[in-house]
């Protein structure tokens, strides 16, 4: 299967954004809660950061891609979404924020699983089992993302720019309808590819209309530079889903 260049190297330039900014505020990403206890902490999200840039900046280059996939693939897998925001949901068991934060870290994660299957040369069949397996992951992120939009209308809608018609809450209910119908069309293979690809049109009119205007409120904040770079990542991990839909000429 061949898949969009486009895709997997936006997923992983927002990835290293993602570094970059761990290195420059000297702190694990927001997103990656490393608990406060850990030895050596700032040491560890400095490694933690170069490993994200390094491998992201791999994943541009076509003989290292593959493996460099992989290797952000079991990162998050492993490190960021088992052992941080695990614990964290272990804690907060009952609060839907914990698994909204960790659904983010597992979409990216289901997102470069994809990439590494459709760019390393795997035995076809293995290949479209762990293809299959990142589409029905992405797509139950993807209605996480939808629940948490009503769970927390509170904090949604502010987000929505007060001169977009009709209103802050409609579009605050209209993106979460929108994230749950784009996960059920992955999950049931109907209009699988369209509801991947209006996901990814959606992720990325958030940029202009939703994160980057939250720099001006706080620019020294490192939560609301973060939020950028990991929905540069999300477009390209939605992106990346479309495209393992179809057979796509590689960019």
């Amino acid at each position: 299967m061949k898949l969009s260049a486009f895709g997997y190297r936006l997923w992983a330039l927002g990835i290293v954004a993602i570094g970059v900014l761990s290195l420059v505020f000297g702190e694990f990403n927001p997103g990656q809660p490393a608990p406060k206890w850990l030895p050596y902490r700032a040491v560890f999200a400095a490694l933690a950061a170069v490993f994200m840039i390094v491998a992201g900046l791999g994943v541009q280059w076509r003989r290292t891609a593959a493996w460099a996939a992989g290797a952000l693939t079991a990162y998050y897998w492993i490190v960021v979404v088992l052992l941080m925001d695990g614990r964290v949901i272990l804690k907060n068991a009952t609060v839907i924020g914990a698994y909204t934060n960790t659904s983010i870290q597992v979409a990216l994660a289901a997102a470069g699983l994809i990439a590494f299957a459709a760019l390393a040369r795997l035995e076809p069949l293995t290949q479209a089992r762990l293809v299959r397996a990142g589409q029905l992951t992405f797509g139950v992120c993807a209605v996480l993302f939808g629940v948490a939009h009503f769970a927390y209308m509170d904090l949604t809608a502010p987000l929505v720019p007060k001169w977009l018609p009709p209103s802050q809450v409609f579009w605050g209910y209209a993106t979460g309808v929108f994230h749950i119908l784009g996960g059920v069309a992955i999950l049931t293979g109907v209009q699988a590819r369209l509801g991947a690809i209006l996901l990814t049109v959606m992720y990325a009119a958030f940029t202009p209309l939703v994160h980057i205007p939250t720099l001006f409120v706080d620019p020294a904040k490192h939560f609301f530079w973060t939020e950028n770079a990991v929905n540069i990542a999300l477009v390209g991990a939605a992106w990346i889903v479309a495209g393992s839909f179809a057979r796509l000429r590689d960019a």
